[in-house]
């Protein structure tokens, strides 16, 4: 015989309700159903309580209203001869339970044994109900058959005999039995309850007792969960579990299945399966002694209690004194109060524990009256509560003798700026469990989620600044690939917002990436780096990456602030590599202390590998001794194109239009933009220049650079002849211009050269950067670094190259 449970939301309404029964009628062999309260109405009697206790009329409304909702689900469900006789039968209930609330209106006094009474007429209600809509239904009052204490509120069962009287209260041949859950009685017949969650208890009980071929718990989710749900949007159903597995996940914070249930199906090693009523064709969870071996993290699941405070007993009156511990704890017990978690240092100086936040003060007085000598007189102990915290517990029975699994969590925390206030490990292995502040409960969640490889693929947020060529081009580059990432790297895309200088857009839900643009347009919100870093920081999302696709200063300037906050930072502006060194040397400390990525590979020759190159010849132990680069793809591209019908002012416009320049060219021909370039590429060499120290050769003259962008262009035309003069010369000579920088010897130059065919830069084309790096390996022949170093879609690939090293740590 299989014992089917169902819980409150599988029968909170009339649909529902026919769902079960169709559900149960489905069984092909004979089954013991037990059902709790509908759904709400087991608070709601507690509401009326509290109501008449407080002498307010309000409690007769509510029940008024708990009333109607059963008399409407009985005329939904039954038929008329059915209906009739349930009324009969639940006006004498609703009768006695309002005299039971009557009697607690007048005395003003709510005992837990007038509690119990109230409550069970929940499932004394849905069971009477359900059993007479159920064809051939044999219905049993559980009061009859399962024997307890008089610990009203939680009543202790005393198994032996409710064990003999289930078995001699089953009828032979019947197909379906149903009782209500939660409810039983004492030796006096007074009505008790098994606590909150106590259905689910009547079910193990009921099983263990008729050794059940398997207890199902039906629900409303899909099984026992990696995490929750609410919290962790990737988590998904656990094919199985162990016994010890599932109660450790319930213990903290696994609501599927209230934690004494397993007791007495263990002892029997009667199966659990844990099933969705509303998707009844799932497989759910199966609870057992042995786990199937279909998960390949080593952990099964993530737990979580929201809410908790860690009281801790800290002193030198700790140290080295026998029965501290047992004074502590017993006193503890003394008040009732329940230890959810304990960790004590190795010094014996301190001993934290985690209670609940309405324990704590309860807890804080039975502490300061045990330990009143140490605390008072002596001044060698005192108490410290710290409040606003979560507990998270990691849990599996793989995790025994399997190394690395602290490293891993702490390592997943670390990363994403989250603090561990305290952590308790058993011998067992089974659980590890932390302390965190609860406000990084979520971000913990999916953090550990991810961590250890329960999500099926990772998530990256990205927040972008930008929306000029590199920005536009960068987010359609993920537009396109986004599907692939997904398909072939279980790696998706979150865009949550972006910015440019006159709007931004910030989205918890995500930003589409195929319609930003019009997001953008439409937003109320001004453009703002400074609220649109804040939004960010709130968000407090794990995994996330800024993107400057700027040239601005203002952004480059506030890198420190996101890095400390822990999130990545990708950019191609070289402002912030190129200023003053120590604030480039503070960016990558603040990174390497937050464990998060700084990456700007991007800020000098585009999409080119040449930041990345220097630095793995720096770490290997190679020295640079010279740099020789054309860095400017937009120089390049300006001396190429300069020809009997293209003057140098064209040219610069030509550049501009194709997206090579920056969008001020004076940056790129005043020297500034390679100046900046071959600073960072000095200082990644090991070379700590400032930007002072680079000599600049200017093939312009000053007064060209003065005024606004249109008097620039009109002051280059009176230059254009006689460039073309000179090109000629050099062309006949079968030379070029180059537009070169230079470090050497750790100083460093910028200027205008003239190159012959010889010259491993001659035959650069276009946009082309080449850099050739001399050091002590490569003395006698340089490595040549040679491609496209300038343009928007070139760039905005280099980002998102350097995307994918972030997901990649």
């Amino acid at each position: 015989m299989k014992v089917l449970k169902f819980g409150g939301t599988s029968v909170g309404s009339p649909e529902r309700i026919r769902g079960v029964r169709k559900i149960i009628e489905s069984q092909p062999s004979d089954c013991l159903v037990v059902v709790s309260a509908f759904q709400g109405i087991t608070d709601e009697l507690k509401q009326a309580c509290e109501l008449a206790c407080a002498r307010n009329d309000d409690y007769k409304t509510q029940l008024s209203a708990i009333t109607a909702r059963h008399r409407d689900y009985s005329r939904q469900l039954l038929d008329k001869i059915s209906l009739k006789r349930v009324n009969t039968i639940m006006d004498k209930i609703f009768l006695d339970l309002e005299g039971i609330l009557s009697g607690i209106y007048l005395v003003r006094e709510l005992s837990k044994h007038s509690l119990d009474q109230v409550l069970s007429t929940g499932e004394l209600l849905s069971s009477l109900i359900i059993s007479n809509m159920i064809n051939d239904c044999y219905y049993i009052d559980s009061r009859t058959i399962i024997r307890t204490d008089s610990n009203f509120g939680f009543a202790n069962v005393d198994f032996e005999k409710t064990n003999k009287l289930i078995r001699q209260s089953l009828p032979e041949g019947k197909k379906v039995i149903l009782i209500p859950g939660f409810i039983a009685s004492n030796e006096n017949n007074e009505t008790t309850t098994l606590g909150r969650g106590g259905s689910d208890y009547t079910a193990a009980i009921a099983a263990a007792a008729i050794d059940a071929e398997v207890l199902e718990i039906w629900t409303d989710v899909d099984g026992f969960m990696t995490a929750d749900p609410k919290k962790v949007d990737k988590a998904y159903a656990i094919e199985s579990l162990t016994y010890s597995e599932a109660i450790e996940l319930s213990h903290f914070g696994a609501k599927v299945i209230y934690t004494p249930t397993l007791r007495p199906v263990y002892k029997k090693n009667i199966p659990i399966i844990v099933l969705n009523t509303f998707k009844p064709d799932l497989k759910g969870t199966l609870i057992s002694h042995k786990s199937l071996n279909g998960n390949k993290s080593p952990i099964k699941g993530i737990s979580s209690i929201d809410h908790i405070d860690l009281i801790t007993l800290q002193g030198t009156g700790m140290v080295g004194v026998t029965g501290t511990s047992m004074r502590l704890f017993g006193a503890l017990a003394r008040m009732n109060i329940n230890i959810i978690l304990i960790t004590q240092a190795s010094s014996e100086y301190s001993i934290s524990f985690a209670v609940i936040p309405s324990d704590s003060e309860h807890a804080k007085d039975a502490i300061a009256n045990e330990f009143r000598a140490e605390i008072e007189l002596k001044k060698e102990l005192n108490i410290l509560i710290e409040k606003n915290l979560s507990i998270i517990a990691i849990v599996g029975e793989k995790m025994k003798n399997t190394p690395g699994i602290s490293a891993t969590l702490f390592r997943s925390l670390g990363r994403n700026g989250i603090n561990v206030i305290a952590t308790a490990q058993g011998s067992s292995e089974l659980n590890i469990s932390v302390v965190i502040k609860n406000e990084s409960l979520k971000k913990a969640l999916n953090v550990i989620h991810d961590g250890f490889f329960l999500s099926r693929y990772k998530e990256m947020y990205l927040f972008v600044a930008g929306t000029g060529l590199v920005g536009t081009s960068l987010l359609k580059q993920l537009k396109d690939q986004a599907p692939t990432l997904l398909a072939e790297h279980n790696l998706k895309i979150n865009l949550m917002g972006v910015t440019n200088t006159r709007k931004m857009i910030i989205d918890k839900k995500c930003v589409s990436l195929d319609n930003y643009r019009d997001a953008l347009k439409t937003s109320t919100d001004k453009g703002d780096i400074a609220a649109f870093i804040s939004h960010m920081t709130r968000l407090n999302l794990r995994n996330s990456v800024f993107i400057d696709c700027t040239a601005n200063e203002d952004v480059a300037s506030r890198y420190k602030d996101i890095l400390s906050k822990y999130v990545s930072v990708v950019t191609a502006n070289k402002i912030a590599c190129s200023s003053e060194f120590s604030y480039y040397q503070m960016l990558r400390n603040t990174a390497a202390e937050r464990g998060v990525r700084f990456i700007y590979e991007t800020t000098v020759g585009a999409g080119l590998p040449i930041i990345k190159t220097i630095t793995d010849l720096v770490v290997s132990g190679d020295k640079i001794l010279k740099i020789e680069a054309v860095l400017s793809g937009t120089m390049n591209f300006i001396f190429n194109e300069l020809g009997p019908d293209m003057p140098l002012s064209t040219a610069i416009k030509k550049a501009r239009e194709k997206g090579y320049s920056e969008p001020d060219p004076r940056v790129d021909l005043s020297g500034t933009d390679v100046v900046r370039k071959i600073l960072i590429l000095a200082r990644e060499a090991g070379y700590p220049l400032e930007k002072e120290d680079v000599v600049v050769e200017k093939f312009l003259p000053e007064d060209c650079f003065k005024g606004d962008l249109n008097s620039f262009f009109e002051k280059v035309k009176n230059y254009d002849e006689e460039f073309e003069k000179k090109r000629k010369k050099l062309a006949a000579k079968n030379m070029k211009w180059r537009f070169f920088a230079t470090l050497d010897n750790g100083k460093a130059r910028v200027e205008l050269l003239t190159i012959g065919s010889d010259h491993p830069s001659f035959n650069l084309e276009g946009s082309n950067n080449i850099i050739l790096l001399t050091t002590t390996r490569y003395k006698e022949l340089p490595m040549v670094i040679k491609g496209y170093g300038a343009g928007a879609e070139v760039t905005a690939a280099g980002v998102f190259a350097d995307l994918m090293r972030v997901v990649n740590v």
